[in-house]
């Protein structure tokens, strides 16, 4: 069985125990070569093994690994993977505080240096396009063809992060729920302070923030980036 198969399911049980996810919600993907390994439909990612997730190819987007229906967002992981050719993992995730907080019509920016470290700058926000169909596969490959984009607000619906690797990816989606938490708390209490682009530039510049940007694209399970 292959390693990324196993490591792709053990990170999407990851993604339930952080809440990140309820049910048959999200899915998942890796490339490896020309397959997409994906989570399969109608599963909960606490009970999908590695041997429940199909194969698809990328190139003709026909199944060609294992009997389970792929995710019904299957044209969406396509379309980020057409686009961009270092792009090995997509999650799609339904982070309930970024959901309500964007979809009262706020937008997620840097608060803290990790938003920024893991995301960057440009976090594209989406409006609401009915889910699983070919108009937002359509809405998300029109902004993810931009090689800055790590991570795209779904208003009304969720969030995707892409990753060289499957950690990466990981933590990106992480960092998106963790801004909005922050960026929620802030509005209850004053007026929220964004990092500047100057200050957004400087940690561009610092050493260990692209130290941590390396290591995290390497990372397996089980390990901490700091």
């Amino acid at each position: 069985m292959s390693a990324m198969l196993e490591e792709l399911a053990a990170t999407a049980a990851s993604l339930v125990r952080d809440g990140l996810v309820r049910g048959a919600g999200g899915n998942v993907s890796a490339r490896e070569g020309d397959t997409m390994w994906i989570s399969p439909s109608g599963f909960s990612f606490l009970d999908a093994g590695p041997d429940d997730y199909p194969g698809v190819s990328i190139s003709s987007g026909e199944v060609i690994r294992g009997t389970r229906r792929p995710s019904s967002e299957v044209l969406m992981h396509l379309a980020v993977y057409r686009r961009r050719p270092e792009v090995n993992a997509v999650m799609h995730t339904h982070p309930p505080v970024t959901i309500a907080l964007t979809a009262a019509g706020h937008d997620l920016r840097p608060m803290f240096a990790d938003f920024h470290v893991y995301l960057g700058s440009n976090v594209p926000h989406i409006p609401y396009v009915t889910v699983t169909t070919p108009e937002l596969a359509a809405a998300v490959e029109a902004v993810v063809g931009d090689p800055a984009v790590k991570g795209i607000v779904l208003r009304n619906h969720g969030v995707i992060t892409v990753g060289t690797g499957i950690k990466e990816a990981y933590f990106r989606t992480l960092a998106v729920e963790e801004q909005a938490v922050i960026q929620h708390a802030a509005l209850q209490v004053g007026t929220p302070t964004f990092l500047s682009a100057e200050e957004c530039a400087r940690l561009d510049q610092l050493g260990s923030e692209a130290y941590r940007r390396e290591l995290l694209a390497r990372m397996k399970p089980g390990r901490s980036s700091k």
